[in-house]
């Protein structure tokens, strides 16, 4: 007999903690009515261009002025690119993709003690789908967020599975990101980050770990809709599977991001557009949902304070460049993007002057 999709979705997804997770090991032989997402949103709606691929820069000598103009480069015209070479151990990427299955290998009864109605922290929040309040069409991910305020909170908060391995990802990027935003700052004439300016820049940090499981009829769903990102950088890593689509800079075409062992794939965030009048692109992108893998991803969000002012700086302007957006309140930003569904580019708009 073929399996039923349980009648109280929410309650079965969400309150008893199983996620989609719980939805795709029922051998489901069809989607929940409440994932099928609208035609126009289908990756099967959309045109793939296989020959472009984002570029691929090496690390490893971090002072070539070559390695720096690369990156700036790639900010400026992709967005998107993956970096190789750098520095941070495979062992640790390794570890924490490990620890991302064990988390999502409990069972429902220890998930759901880190759900919005149970978590001891409102830093930490396991759920499903991006924003199911605001959503017409649920995207079919797992997540388990973790927003970084110190050792002591997350060594006594985070979930004992895969708390020690996110914080040594976390710990050992750091290196990574200094240098990324150093080479970025250079060219919008920021000499470099200091105590000064770095909060702004990288004053918080969150790591999420995603799960997205089997899905029956995957081309009807997404796992994640078309979005950008609100941080200043995002450092994602993601495993063999591949589905992380990228939008080509002529705007209507999307490239795959495939996946290289060992390789980070960073992205500007919509902070940093706005940081750089624009200069830098924060660019959509999106994940398709597998007929046959279950895939995990481990992005680290790179953002201002929540109490931070983020607009155009100082140094940008500086030569009477005209000014694309306004300053505002890097909480009142987020909190904008979280209230409604992914959108594609539409929460840039929020700080754009018309």
């Amino acid at each position: 007999m073929a399996p039923t999709i349980p009648s109280d979705l929410t309650e079965f997804v969400m309150l008893q903690g199983n996620g989609v997770k719980g939805l795709s090991e029922m051998g489901l032989k069809s989607l929940p009515s409440q994932y099928i997402q609208p035609l126009e949103e289908r990756m099967s709606m959309i045109n793939v261009v296989p020959q472009e691929s984002i570029p691929i820069i090496d690390m490893s000598n971090w002072d070539d002025p070559k390695v720096e103009d690369a990156i700036c480069d790639a900010a400026e015209k992709w967005g998107f690119f993956q970096i190789i070479n750098h520095g941070v151990p495979l062992q640790v990427l390794d570890d924490v993709k490990e620890a991302t299955y064990r988390f999502y290998w409990l069972p429902p009864v220890e998930k759901v003690k880190y759900t919005k109605e149970n978590s001891p922290s409102k830093h930490v929040r396991y759920g499903s789908s991006f924003s199911p309040e605001a959503e017409k069409a649920l995207e079919w991910k797992d997540y388990l967020s973790l927003f970084y305020v110190s050792e002591d909170e997350a060594v006594t908060m985070w979930p004992p599975a895969c708390r020690d391995e996110a914080l040594e990802y976390m710990k050992r990027s750091e290196i990574v990101i200094k240098r990324l935003l150093n080479a970025l700052m250079k060219r919008l004439n920021v000499r470099k980050i200091d105590e000064t300016n770095e909060s702004l820049f990288m004053g918080s940090n969150r790591i999420n770990l995603n799960y997205y499981p089997v899905c029956p009829n995957h081309d009807l769903t997404v796992a994640i809709g078309r979005h950008s990102d609100v941080s200043t950088l995002t450092i994602l890593l993601q495993d063999e599977t591949g589905g992380l689509y990228v939008r080509a800079p002529d705007h209507r075409n999307w490239i795959h991001v495939p996946p290289i062992s060992g390789a980070l794939v960073i992205n500007i965030g919509d902070a940093l557009q706005v940081m750089s009048n624009g200069r830098y692109k924060s660019i959509e992108h999106r994940v398709t949902a597998n007929g046959s893998k279950t895939r995990v991803s481990v992005p680290i969000f790179v953002n201002p304070r929540p109490s931070d002012v983020i607009g155009p700086l100082p140094q940008v302007l500086v030569n009477g460049e005209k000014t694309m957006y306004k300053h505002v309140l890097y909480s009142d930003y987020v909190k904008h993007f979280f209230k409604k569904p992914h959108d594609g580019k539409m929460t840039i708009e929020y700080a754009k002057i018309f």
